[in-house]
């Protein structure tokens, strides 16, 4: 469980670098989502209860694809069942302004000198992400199994713990100078790297368990945007999942200029200022897989600042890049469902982005 948040930078020391990506993300282990459609059988061999997202071993995860590889489910309409792609929140995030805004975006953080690592490099290179930033360390890369039953349902096993990582001390000015925006994912066991990274931006101009920490955060000013779904917003709140929407939107509002609650198949509430803006869900009423919904409408969201745009017409092309991931499996959106997007985007009036700066 987490909240994403971003920081705007405010400078450079007068110092300019064209080449600097306009947006860059911290996710300080790269990682490799394993996702696959599973039939309730498989999960009640692997370890814990399904749903939910549980730490494992290196050696229980390689039980979990091994049961999976033995009995995975292969039909002519799934006859590639196991999807491996680079992951994280933060890296769908990216990968989404990259591939389907053609906004230029770099990633900060440490992968393997494994066979997954490579496949981080390769999977988010391809979109032409910044990689400049990532450094290669020796041990293994993070990964993450994500299976999704039948209903939608997602039962995430990730395996963190022996993972390389950057560290607050491995960060440097350079990693956020020409910049304009540093995105991030509150993680309890991220908090130091994560304040590092907001002091260095600021220079340059998981909640219930967690709460108190993510609230000093808040309320030391150095957050600018903020998006947090309905429980994770009134968690933060009250310490329970007991307040409305609209009064956590409310509490961040006191504490960044843009707030988003994200409300699932409601839509979102967000505020700047006095404006408030409530925007419906767009795109399926039944996920295929939730996957990345909301790291997808992070990026749309961010497009629309970026470009200038609304508090409302930034929550609508949100709304678009959350739905346009739902409709397959796993945090990365297809070709197909890009274009999807872009024709919900067409329909309402959105700007589209420029052809040319697009990878899809």
């Amino acid at each position: 469980m987490g909240v994403e948040i971003q920081c705007k930078i405010d400078g450079d020391n007068g110092i300019t670098v064209a080449a600097a990506p306009v947006i860059v993300g911290l996710q300080p282990s790269a990682l490799v989502d394993h996702v696959a459609r599973v039939d309730l059988s498989l999960l009640s061999r692997i370890p814990g209860e399904p749903g939910g997202s549980f730490p494992v071993a290196m050696d229980e995860l390689n039980f979990i694809l091994n049961e999976f590889h033995t009995h995975n489910d292969v039909s002519p309409e799934n006859a590639s069942p196991l999807k491996t792609i680079a992951g994280g929140s933060v890296a769908n995030t990216i990968r989404g302004l990259a591939a389907g805004f053609g906004i230029s975006c770099g990633i900060i953080g440490a992968c393997g000198d494994d066979d997954q690592g490579s496949l981080f490099i390769d999977n988010m290179g391809s979109y032409k992400v910044d990689l400049s930033r990532l450094r290669l360390k020796t041990g293994h890369t993070a990964q993450c199994v994500c299976l999704v039953d039948e209903l939608g349902n997602r039962t995430m096993r990730p395996c963190l713990s022996s993972a390389v990582k950057v560290q607050a001390n491995d960060l440097t000015t350079a990693d956020l100078r020409g910049s304009k925006w540093l995105v991030l994912r509150y993680a309890i066991f991220n908090i130091e790297v994560i304040q590092a990274a907001i002091k260095i931006a600021r220079q340059e101009e998981m909640v219930r368990k967690f709460r108190l920490p993510l609230l000093q955060l808040l309320e030391s000013g150095s957050i600018d945007l903020c998006f947090a779904n309905e429980d994770e917003a009134a968690v933060l709140l009250t310490g329970d999942d007991k307040a409305d929407p609209e009064s956590a939107l409310e509490f961040l509002g006191k504490h960044c200029r843009w707030a988003v609650v994200t409300l699932g198949a409601k839509g979102c509430i967000a505020k700047h200022g006095k404006e408030v803006a409530r925007v419906p869900a767009i795109g399926e009423s039944k996920a295929v897989d939730a996957t990345g919904a909301g790291d997808l409408f992070a990026s749309g969201f961010l497009y629309g600042l970026v470009k200038g745009l609304s508090l409302e017409e930034c929550c609508k092309i949100g709304s678009c890049s959350g739905g346009s991931v739902i409709r397959s499996l796993g945090g990365e959106v297809s070709p197909d469902n890009w274009q999807w997007m872009y024709k919900q985007m067409q329909s309402k009036g959105l700007p589209i982005p420029d052809h040319n700066e697009l990878f899809v």
